[in-house]
């Protein structure tokens, strides 16, 4: 028994012996779609007309999680939150967030000399 396929254009429906699998390329990606004769006419006529402004852009990445950097560590064995608990105990002045001073920290570290980093 035999079978006939019957290609159908994927961008107006239509049927028809120009019906085909066609193949194209857009940045560096291959693509395919059932087109008629027609329509691999316009998609081409298309990709052409396109070219100049892919050839002339620039690629934007999307945004995401910066490279950490290694750090020296402030303190050893002990977290920034031991560290503001410790200072507002001793009346010193200390954000509840962000960026803890490096006088802080020295005071800290005078006080608690487990906690010097080694260097």
């Amino acid at each position: 028994m035999a079978e006939k396929v019957i290609r159908v254009d994927d961008i107006d429906g239509s049927e028809g012996d120009d019906v085909a699998k066609r193949d194209f390329e857009l940045l560096g990606r291959t693509f395919t779609i059932d087109l008629s004769d027609d329509n691999d006419k316009r998609l081409h006529e298309m990709l052409d007309a396109l070219a100049p402004f892919i050839d002339n852009a620039v690629e934007v990445k999307p945004a995401g999680k910066g490279r950490k950097t290694a750090r020296a560590a402030k303190i050893k064995g002990y977290t920034n939150g031991d560290v503001r608990a410790w200072a507002l105990r001793e009346d010193i002045e200390v954000s509840e967030r962000g960026k803890i001073s490096d006088e802080v920290y020295a005071a800290f570290i005078e006080t608690h000399p487990d906690a010097k980093p080694d260097a």
